[in-house]
């Protein structure tokens, strides 16, 4: 009969496909990882995960074991929210996972006022350039630009959002300002690296007709500190500008985009009561931001 810990364990494996990884997402030494795991199939009879150059691959017992694990999964995460349910206060450590331009501009004063509400609470912000995997549990839940279209997920619209063209105004006096999109060929832009745009909603330049992109980064803080220092002219996020207080919007008219960001959680996790708190403050937390910071962008 499996126990609690040796689902854990087993989980941790199946979503890292390493030990390695599970390791650091347990904190315990790989090698006892690996032990626990050969113990596991022993007491099951079964061998649960295949050894290959890529790493720990579930076998077909293992992936018919994944569903029961993640159901104990949940009901422990139950107990522990019906223990702290007492205070009505959020506690316990949950992981966003973001793109970069939300994580630098929205979450961090989003998150910090939850948590100035919730003393208990700890938060980590993933600011990755590609789309999380949350059947590997690589975050708690997640902001995307395009809702997910397989998964058992649930997706929740938070908000529409608009970006514009921009540059600083030092390049703007050195370089002219651009009046119609074909100005911009005389421009040097900064942009996404296009084999690296992970998400079509991103493809921006392309959407412009902007050409090509002299100046490339898959970091939204690396195209926005290049337009602050005058190396050209790009698509910036309107809820991003009062950060950047050295550019300007150019053609407004001309371009004008509107894109939305989706929370993205697991099925099972609607049954937490805790998450669904912390969702429902993250939302209403990212609206309001959002507002404020185009209202004065």
């Amino acid at each position: 009969m499996a126990d609690w810990d040796d689902l854990r364990i087993f989980l941790a494996v199946a979503r890292s496909e390493s030990l390695s990884g599970a390791g650091r997402a347990l904190r315990i030494d790989p090698a006892t990882v690996g032990r626990r795991i050969v113990r596991f199939e022993q007491a099951l009879s079964a061998r649960l995960f295949a050894k290959s150059p890529q790493g720990y691959v579930l076998t077909d017992e293992g992936a018919r074991l994944v569903p029961h694990a993640e159901a104990a999964e949940q009901a422990m995460a139950a107990v522990a929210e019906e223990l702290r349910g007492g205070t009505g206060a959020l506690t316990g450590q949950i992981r966003i996972g973001a793109p970069d331009g939300c994580a630098n501009y929205l979450l961090p004063q989003v998150v910090a006022a939850i948590c100035d509400d919730n003393p208990g609470l700890e938060v980590q912000i993933v600011a990755l350039p590609r789309v999380f995997n949350l059947s590997k549990r690589e975050a708690d839940m997640a902001i995307a630009v395009s809702p997910p279209t397989a998964g058992r997920l649930t997706v929740q619209k938070l908000t529409d959002y608009r970006l514009h063209l921009a540059a600083s105004r030092d390049y703007l006096a050195r370089h002219g300002r651009p009046l119609t999109r074909a100005d911009l060929q005389g421009h040097r832009v900064v942009g996404y690296i296009p084999d690296m745009i992970f998400d079509k909603e991103l493809d921006y330049l392309a959407e412009i007709g902007a050409g090509s992109v002299p100046l490339g980064s898959n970091s939204v803080s690396v195209q926005l500190n290049w337009l602050r220092h005058g190396a050209g002219i790009g698509i910036v996020h309107d809820f991003a500008l009062p950060a950047a207080p050295e550019l300007e919007r150019v053609m407004m008219a001309e371009v004008s985009l509107t894109r939305a960001f989706w929370l993205i959680r697991h099925a099972d996790d609607q049954r937490v009561e805790r998450m669904n708190r912390f969702a429902d403050r993250l939302a209403e937390g990212i609206r309001r931001e959002l507002h404020r910071l185009e209202a004065i962008a």
